[in-house]
């Protein structure tokens, strides 16, 4: 009882910090899952108008090309160096010094960027072989025009990252958070808006008067997607202008700012992560995926953006919320702020484990169901649903260690360690190599899936270890009690659904999407209540927590 009590969360200050951190995380998580639902809309909506055409293989090339650059120089700062630096700046020396670190760095940022996109606009015919080597010469012109449509965006999205690092160094989350939403909403309506009248998919001529277009697909109709990619970009960035003082910002040429040399030392390591997962890793996963079935890229892509959903709604969203707090907790260097930095991290590891693993059991229940209700039509079949069903399980068994791994690894981002993840990171990699080529023979394409819940195992183990070690442990945190009653919680739902699962679909019946998206919507309110119950008559206090926070919050 009386440890029960202790990692209760705390009162006062901390208590407060534990409020702050549950509400900012539901914001992050709302926004995640909004994206994420645009996104789908957004790739719908693209397939649906143009089909699998040259055009789409176009588009993708220009979007590859300023993602690409993008996520390696500036995507990657923003938990790895921008908030943690940022959150010491505000701490050390103010928010005065704050605005004049962001304007030198968004000058820095605009000028690199803008000699780049210059670069891209002029040696595009260049860079598009490079990409897409095997395409045909009308795709790569086609690539070509799309690429010095969406080259500029290139600017918009790097401006997006400084000014919603700052905004997270701040504590402020809801603006960053709907950020994806205006990108994704912005190319879904452009796209419908602005594209020329097309043609009806096959399976909906019987519904001819409910979609009233002329017989017309014209592959030129793809520049409104890069237009809506350009806008997307464009608008997102402006969202965060409410939540900062533009009028502070000024252009700056102090560029040997010792703020910006931090930002660049930290980066570093996290860039060779990078570079490693781009150039290695996922050639490597690819050419694997490759030679195993018809399909087995696109069936391991499926299978990753289903991962995807609970990852970035439970650890993605705790992560990012609980940065900027660890960060100043590290950077004021006392002994009652360590007790605070293990406290808030205590918190987000215990609400991790408390989510994310019914979560990761009931995508694991429904994996069928799921995947048929989203992918199951046209030339997808029932053998694939069920491929891609079992590739996304093997996935799911290394979903909490990675859920948790990411936390460990904004804890050190937040002590302003990135070389220790990087070389952990490497290490885990390795791993991934080494038991999918040991795997490969024998279970083919499902050792791709093995080895990443090894590789989050290790990597996951690896740094717990580390960490507590330099931490001189966590603290008193009950985290394999919470640990125990949620596995505890997800047996008992995973129980019942095995149990009634066949009755409800053999009842619902199947064969149309209204049936099937019946069935996962009925099982996962039937199954989400088993888990709730038995997580109160278990005494699951973090789920309590939230829901309290929830109702006062509503009530309030």
């Amino acid at each position: 009882m009386a440890a029960d009590k202790q990692a209760s969360p705390p009162a006062g200050e901390q208590e407060r910090v534990n409020a702050r951190l549950a509400g900012a995380s539901g914001i992050l998580a709302l926004g995640n899952i909004c994206s994420r639902v645009l996104g789908l809309a957004r790739e719908i909506v693209l397939t649906y108008l143009f089909g699998a055409t040259g055009a789409v293989d176009a588009l993708q090339v220009a979007i590859i090309v300023p993602k690409a650059i993008y996520d390696l120089l500036i995507g990657g700062h923003i938990n790895g160096a921008i908030v943690p630096v940022l959150s010491d700046v505000i701490t050390s020396r103010g928010k005065d010094e704050l605005w004049r670190v962001v304007s030198t760095l968004v000058s820095f940022v605009a000028v690199l960027l803008a000699v780049l996109v210059l670069i891209i606009e002029l040696f595009a015919p260049q860079i598009v072989p490079l990409v897409a080597p095997g395409a045909s010469a009308g795709t790569r012109q086609l690539a070509v025009e799309l690429l010095r449509l969406t080259a500029p965006a290139l600017i918009f999205l790097s401006l997006f990252a400084v000014f919603s690092g700052t905004l997270f160094a701040l504590r402020s989350f809801t603006l960053p958070a709907f950020a994806g939403v205006v990108f994704n909403a912005c190319i879904v309506l452009v796209t419908l808006a602005l594209a020329p009248s097309l043609a009806l998919l096959p399976n909906l001529s019987g519904h001819a008067a409910l979609f009233p277009f002329l017989l017309s697909r014209p592959g030129d109709g793809i520049i409104v997607v890069a237009v809506g990619w350009l806008i997307g970009a464009v608008a997102q960035m402006l969202l965060q202008a409410p939540g900062l003082r533009l009028r502070r910002l000024r252009f700056s040429l102090q560029w040997r700012h010792p703020a910006l040399k931090s930002i660049g030392l930290l980066y570093l390591p996290v860039m060779l992560s990078l570079i490693m997962d781009t150039l290695i890793i996922r050639p490597f996963s690819y050419n694997l995926a490759s030679q195993t079935i018809e399909g087995g890229i696109a069936i391991m892509n499926w299978a990753t953006t289903l991962i995807q959903f609970p990852q970035g709604l439970v650890a993605t969203a705790i992560s990012v919320a609980i940065l900027p707090t660890l960060a100043r907790q590290s950077a004021e260097m006392t002994a009652r702020a360590q007790r605070a930095f293990k406290d808030t991290l205590g918190l987000g590891l215990r609400l991790t484990i408390a989510l994310i693993l019914p979560a990761a059991s009931g995508l694991f229940i429904l994996a069928v169901p799921i995947v048929a209700l989203l992918f199951e039509n046209g030339a997808f079949l029932a053998a694939d649903t069920e491929v891609t069903a079992q590739a996304l399980r093997l996935y799911l068994i290394g979903l909490p260690f990675a859920a948790l791994d990411l936390l460990l690894v904004y804890a050190f981002y937040a002590r302003k360690d990135t070389l220790t993840p990087a070389l952990v990171g490497i290490v885990s990699l390795v791993l991934y190599m080494g038991v999918a080529l040991l795997l490969f023979e024998s279970y083919g394409l499902f050792s791709l899936m093995i080895a990443d819940s090894v590789k989050h195992f290790a990597h996951a183990s690896i740094s717990a270890v580390l960490l507590w070690r330099r931490m001189d442990g966590f603290g008193r945190q009950r985290l394999a009690l919470t640990g125990i009653k949620s596995a505890l919680a997800s047996l008992i739902m995973a129980a019942v659904a095995l149990l009634t699962l066949p009755a409800l679909a053999e009842w619902i019946g199947d064969g149309t999407v209204l049936q099937e998206a019946l069935l996962v919507l009925l099982c996962a309110l039937i199954y989400g209540g088993v888990f709730l119950t038995a997580a109160r008559l278990l005494k699951l206090q973090e789920l309590s927590w939230l829901a309290k926070l929830l109702q006062e919050r509503f009530s309030a």
